[in-house]
């Protein structure tokens, strides 16, 4: 089986969901291929071959710098015919989707989104998926001919941080570069200096801190961990943060390591987002509160007693 990997990257640096693809392909014992587009990619090229990306695919150009879905597509479609790809990984932030479904259409394939585990059964690959807000599991077999691409979900897989590779220079051929748009800028919205959807550690915000006013005690709490600030719908809302930071299901779906929420009740839409955290810290006053019935560890009492509790305890941690 040839497998594909596909290494986003933001500014010419890799980020870490592409070795957990990695990680999850070695899983499978097939042979690992993996492509990286950039303006100058070589060195990000290098690290992946050094932490067990195979055939490290490296194509620099300036017209790569941004993310183009047509172009992307055009060149990854070319690769999967050369090397007779039998399975294509990416990973399943705006990116990855975008990207996947166009290859999949393009190249005939099949395709399924947001994956938590795969897995070999014979010739066959086996993917797990989550539906309803992760209380049903499915699983998926792929047979058949055709090209299988998946897009999984981060935080799963630990990242790969060895293996042998080795970085084979490409350059893609003019038509290949055909595009009916062009990318002349990139601008991100500020969500704090952590990604939430890269976040080992999240700490979101709910509506019982009764206003904006308030949301520095939390930041405070999420800033003492280097972990990510994020908050439910109704705080974004009322106006409170900007929509980037918003976790639920009309939000981001996260899955970190540890999941922090503060005055947070609960609503089945934001659990859809980050009940799958490994582990889920709640604090509210309300002892009924439905986040309780998701959470780990639970805290009953006042947030702006508790959460600048944790705050100074963790800081003084850090000191000591």
């Amino acid at each position: 089986m040839n497998i594909l990997t596909i290494a986003i990257q933001k500014n010419d640096q890799v980020v870490s969901a592409s070795y957990e693809l990695i990680e999850a392909a070695k899983q499978l014992s097939g042979n690992i291929v993996t492509v990286v587009l950039g303006n100058s990619i070589s060195q990000a090229a290098a690290e992946l071959a050094s932490r067990g990306g195979g055939k490290v695919l490296s194509y620099s150009d300036e017209r790569l710098r941004f993310f183009n879905d047509e172009i992307y597509t055009n060149i990854i479609g070319s690769i999967i015919e050369k090397h007779e790809i039998s399975l294509v990984l990416a990973p399943a932030g705006f990116y990855g989707k975008a990207l996947m479904s166009r290859l999949a259409a393009k190249n005939g394939g099949k395709m399924v989104s947001e994956v938590s585990s795969i897995s070999a059964d014979g010739e066959n690959i086996v993917v797990s998926r989550f539906h309803y807000g992760g209380s049903v599991v499915s699983d998926i077999t792929a047979n058949g001919e055709g090209t299988f691409f998946v897009t999984m979900r981060q935080k799963i897989y630990p990242e790969s941080n060895e293996g042998q590779g080795e970085v084979i220079t490409e350059t893609a051929d003019e038509s290949l570069f055909a595009s009916r748009t062009e990318v002349k800028e990139m601008k991100t919205e500020s969500a704090g200096s952590v990604n939430l959807t890269e976040a080992d550690i999240i700490v979101s915000a709910g509506r019982g801190m009764k206003g904006p006013e308030h949301l520095h005690i939390v930041r405070e709490l999420a800033e003492s961990l280097n972990a990510a600030f994020g908050a439910s719908r109704a705080v974004v809302d009322a106006g409170w943060v900007s929509y980037s930071h918003q976790v639920g299901q009309t939000g981001k779906t996260v899955n970190p390591k540890l999941y922090i929420a503060c005055a947070i009740s609960g609503a089945i839409q934001h659990l859809v987002g980050m009940r799958t955290a490994k582990t889920i810290v709640a604090v509210n006053k309300d002892k009924d509160a439905p986040i309780f019935n998701v959470a780990n560890y639970g805290i009953v009492g006042d947030a702006f007693e508790i959460v600048p509790a944790l705050t100074a305890k963790f800081k003084k941690e850090l000191q000591d």
